[in-house]
């Protein structure tokens, strides 16, 4: 539980002009290859690094870094300008082709749960986890 909340202590410290290219970091769709049934997936998409939606998402998201260890949750901001054609490809396979700031919640099992175009307060995104039959399972085993 420890080293899954540095892990993401370190994600969310990234710098935000990182490109999500770069050869550093997984292509998206194998970040969430990685990621199935291990963790859900919060990907934050913005325009620019300096994107008014993308900082406060940051920060909504900072507050509640406790709740996202509990709920297995990797954040990964994702600059639209910034991804390689395959990423972008991917990306609209999901659903979220535009080029404005989108936030999308991808479930433990790979599918995606929630869409929002405005930053979502942890509290409303975690509700939306916590009714999550594999969430429901993790919470009883959790007492």
């Amino acid at each position: 539980m420890l080293f899954r909340f540095l892990l993401l202590l370190n994600l969310l410290m990234l710098p935000p002009a990182l490109p999500a290219s770069a050869q550093s970091a997984p292509s998206l769709e194998a970040t969430l290859k990685a990621a199935r049934w291990r963790q859900r997936v919060l990907l934050v998409c913005a325009p620019t690094a300096a994107d008014a939606q993308l900082r406060r998402q940051r920060a909504l998201l900072t507050a509640a870094r406790s709740g996202l260890t509990e709920r297995d949750l990797l954040v990964r901001e994702l600059l639209l300008p910034d991804l390689s054609a395959a990423d972008r490809q991917y990306l609209q396979r999901l659903g979220a082709g535009s080029a404005a700031f989108q936030v999308l919640l991808i479930g433990k099992d790979g599918g995606v749960k929630r869409r929002d175009t405005a930053p979502v307060k942890p509290e409303t995104l975690f509700g939306t986890i916590d009714q999550m039959p594999m969430r429901r399972q993790e919470m009883k085993g959790e007492k």
